[in-house]
């Protein structure tokens, strides 16, 4: 399918790994011009660039441009760089985010909750509000960001990040009803149990609790932790790269304000 994408310019937050890598090669390979960033130019970043450099077709271009989302002196300076060398981004993925403390509630401090709500909450706000205007400029615009499954089925461990992904559906909602008379459209989609390296990270962490495997973690994790996952597995990064690219395409121009949940089934409810 021809998303009708070529020649626009995507900005991937969160771009060194996981889900930002699976999209940029999808959006490479309709002719979309990728900006990989992350909060340092490190090699993990540059890593990233060449991975996706492979699949870039139809004139794409992929760079790499470091910005840490928490600071909003190198969000501006990122989205002003952007506009000198492409003219702006059309399309913005925000997949930055962090799982942040976690622990039981009554022994979360302050700066628990604060050190997530920077990143996972104010970093998409940052985000939002340096690149509306380049959509504004531009006629046309699309902003992905990354909830979560915990915004509607929240995990008792993980108080801030439940409340901040919840609080970025809500603002993606909010904005969408501000600007879609622009042609900017802005929607969340809500992955869990994906294979990325937080997911990673917690199943190593969950091996070396119980003295077992990564992969028989993995599979402990999902029969007692994830039950209404019926595939009985994590998910792939490019299976939820797929919806992200439909949602950047031409042909999603009457989906607005909405939160697709790229689950598994991992959420009990129907209506959640």
């Amino acid at each position: 399918m021809d998303l009708k994408i070529k020649g626009k310019t995507a900005l991937i937050t969160g771009g060194d790994s996981g889900l930002g890598i699976a999209t940029a090669k999808f959006l490479v390979r309709e002719g979309v011009n990728v900006v990989l960033s992350d909060k340092d130019n490190g090699e993990e970043l540059k890593k990233a660039v060449k991975q996706v450099e492979k699949d870039c077709e139809r004139g794409a271009k992929v760079v790499s441009m470091a910005a840490d989302i928490s600071i909003n002196q190198e969000v501006l300076h990122l989205a002003d760089n952007i506009e000198k060398e492409f003219g702006g981004a059309h399309i913005i993925f925000h997949s930055a985010g962090a799982r942040g403390a976690a622990g039981d509630f009554l022994e979360l401090s302050d700066d628990d909750w604060m050190k997530t709500i920077e990143v996972d909450l104010m970093g998409a706000v940052r985000v939002a509000r340096a690149f509306v205007p380049h959509m504004q400029k531009l006629k046309w615009g699309r902003m992905i960001m990354v909830a979560s499954e915990n915004a509607f089925q929240p995990y008792v461990e993980e108080s801030p990040y439940n409340a901040c992904k919840a609080a970025v559906i809500n603002f993606s909602k909010c904005l969408s009803r501000s600007y879609s008379k622009e042609g900017i459209l802005f929607n969340c989609i809500s992955p869990a149990y994906i294979e990325t390296p937080m997911t990673d990270a917690m199943m190593e962490e969950l091996a070396e609790e119980k003295d077992i495997s990564v992969e028989e973690a993995v599979q402990w994790f999902v029969k007692n932790k994830r039950p209404h996952i019926a595939m009985e597995r994590r998910g792939k990064p490019e299976e939820v790269a797929a919806v992200v690219a439909f949602l950047c395409s031409e042909h999603s121009s009457y989906i607005n304000g909405s939160n697709i949940r790229i689950d598994g089934g991992a959420v009990e409810s129907a209506f959640g």
